[in-house]
């Protein structure tokens, strides 16, 4: 048997399977696109490496495209029979994920990174704020991922994908000069690599380097192909420094043509949250966005996440609806909402509502509840600044200006000074 690249068994004897295999993984941890290609090509060489047949899944389902990404999976199953111990467990992560046992999956990559901790594929699983720690709508969720990353950190060493998990655990948790200096040192090592570019934005939104993270990560997306699973989020946070900096122009060609649903190539839960969150905190900004545009998000919200489940696609979908005045889509929502984070998605969506209809005392009513947990809901910091700045934003409109700065000052540091909102101008 050979190994892989993090020095595992791999149950193939074909050096150009390796190879192809190994590739495909550097891909598929840099977030960059062709590792579907190269899991493909894996198991062209050896058409029996079953771990291929499931990388190839999970590079599928990073695409959305589940339907190919099932039948991948089962290749990978009927090929297991002569596969490691640790490879049959390997395969049973993503049969969990694809069969939507979130719980169990996240507890069984627990288990399994302990015995096989630099099994990265499968560690990636419950690494990054949109991963199975991420999403489990857990108060501490936050600290929780960056005590699995601390853990997993001694068993990588310089490894340029593991130091950018680990600094974007320690971004999240707000130990931003730490964050920055091994974000760096995973770039230095994989220029490429996406993940570390977006956190590195990320980092250098908690710091308030608006201009320095606009310019940066402006340069790096010029060589970044625009298939890659993170373009359309990167422009998103393009578009939102060039909001902070009052450049429209720049603002609406990056959602017009990279962040929403008419240019974005990338998954649709990123297509729906990105361009919910940055029309509505251009509202918020007082930029007019038409009626058209929140008409057209609702079409897709509708469209793509016809059922509630999803908390962090509900939460922005209820958005869109409630914006367009599509109030029976946005009851369903309030009526349906299920998931891990549901029981906040139910007065989220009636806030959205209400603020739509400008009810400023129903929704401050409403907002209360959820804002001492919106850790829960999912998404980085950043996202849920989105909170953040509507429940300071509705605090003005009852001319409580004092109580929104507080709770900027006290919740988000880095908005107070000067916060992205209108009615403060």
């Amino acid at each position: 048997m050979l190994k892989d690249h993090y020095g595992n068994l791999i149950s193939t004897s074909s050096r150009e399977a390796q190879s192809n295999y190994d590739r495909a993984v550097h891909l598929f941890l840099g977030a960059n696109f062709g590792a579907v290609e190269g899991f493909t090509n894996a198991t062209t060489a050896d058409p029996n490496f079953a771990i291929a047949h499931a990388g190839k899944a999970r590079a599928l389902m990073m695409t959305g495209d589940m339907p190919a990404a099932k039948a991948a999976l089962a290749q990978a199953q009927a090929c297991a029979a002569h596969s490691s111990p640790r490879e049959k467990a390997h395969i049973n992560l993503f049969a969990l994920m694809l069969s939507g046992k979130a719980v169990e999956a996240r507890e069984a990559v627990r288990a399994h990174v302990r015995e096989y901790p630099r099994d990265a594929l499968a560690a990636q699983l419950c690494s990054n704020v949109f991963g199975l720690i991420g999403f489990s709508g857990k108060v501490g969720r936050e600290a929780e991922l960056l005590a699995y990353t601390t853990a997993l950190m001694p068993h990588y060493g310089d490894d340029w994908w593991m130091t950018s998990m680990h600094a974007l655990s320690l971004c999240e948790t707000g130990q931003i000069d730490l964050s920055l200096t091994m974000m760096e040192q995973s770039l230095a090592t994989n220029p490429r690599n996406a993940n570390a570019s977006h956190f590195k934005a990320h980092a250098q939104y908690e710091a308030g380097a608006t201009e320095d993270g606009r310019a940066y990560l402006t340069g790096w997306l010029e060589d970044y192909d625009d298939r890659g699973v993170l373009h359309g989020h990167l422009s998103w946070h393009v578009a939102l420094w060039a909001l902070q900096q009052g450049d429209e122009t720049a603002m609406w060609k990056a959602i017009d043509t990279r962040v929403g649903p008419d240019g974005a190539k990338g998954l649709p839960i990123n297509v729906l949250t990105d361009t919910a969150a940055i029309l509505y905190r251009a509202e918020l900004a007082g930029v007019e966005v038409t009626a058209s545009r929140w008409k057209s998000l609702s079409d897709y919200a509708a469209q793509c996440f016809p059922e509630t489940g999803q908390s962090f696609a509900d939460l922005h979908a209820a958005l869109s609806h409630a914006m367009a005045g599509e109030g029976d889509r946005l009851a369903n929502i309030t009526d349906t909402a299920k998931g891990y984070a549901g029981d906040l998605i139910k007065p989220m969506a009636a806030a959205w509502g209400q603020i739509a209809r400008s009810d400023w005392t129903g929704a401050l009513d409403s907002l209360i509840p959820v804002m001492a947990h919106t850790e829960r809901l999912g998404g980085s910091r950043a996202q849920r600044d989105l909170l953040e700045l509507s429940y300071a934003n509705v605090l003005m409109k009852l001319g409580k200006t004092d109580e929104a700065q507080r709770s900027l000052s006290t919740r988000r540091p880095v908005l107070a000074d000067a916060p992205p909102l209108a009615i403060t101008q």
